[in-house]
């Protein structure tokens, strides 16, 4: 269940170009991460128990979650860098303390 891109977002360059009412539905993202985000979420996938409290915590919902692996499991958690914002959160709620945030750069 991954977010929305809209790849295709043009900035309007005069106001008759500006939409009347909502420009594009919900959840499209119209621009990758600005770069300030200094810290990174990563998983340590043998220590994660697949709880979800990452997921379900996380702000800017940039967790997300594949299909059932081969072995029946939840699927396995990535965390898309597009959209996440180094809060830190999905770190702090983790029961396991999988997820580390790591200095970027």
């Amino acid at each position: 269940m991954k977010p929305k891109r809209d790849v295709n977002f043009k900035a309007p360059a005069n106001q008759n170009e500006i939409p009347f009412g909502a420009a594009f539905p919900a959840g499209h993202l119209t621009a990758t991460n600005a770069g300030y985000r200094t810290f990174a979420p990563q998983i340590d996938y043998d220590k994660c128990i697949r709880c979800l409290f990452c997921f379900v915590y996380c702000p800017e919902g940039a967790i997300c979650k594949d299909d059932v692996d081969a072995k029946g499991r939840e699927g396995k958690l990535t965390i898309d860098m597009d959209y996440c914002k180094g809060c830190g959160v999905c770190a702090h709620e983790c029961p396991k303390k999988c997820i580390s945030m790591v200095k970027e750069g």
